[in-house]
């Protein structure tokens, strides 16, 4: 038969804790991942424009209504 072992309420928080602190840094490194790539993109739409081309976005499409 197997023991399970009950963790206590401080361990719990110290883990979700940690969890918390791992994710926001996770997230601030993606942040600026994004923002890297958006200067690069709005470099290369800079480029492209003053060779003449003018590059349009497309709107997100919304879901049809039924």
């Amino acid at each position: 038969m197997e023991q399970t072992k009950e963790v206590s309420k401080e361990e719990k928080v110290g883990y979700h804790k940690g969890c918390l602190s791992t994710l926001v840094a996770e997230r601030n490194e993606l942040i600026k991942l994004v923002q890297i790539t958006e200067n690069l993109m709005q470099v290369h739409l800079k480029e492209l424009e003053k060779l003449g081309i003018k590059i349009t976005t497309e709107k997100p499409k919304t879901e049809e209504k039924k």
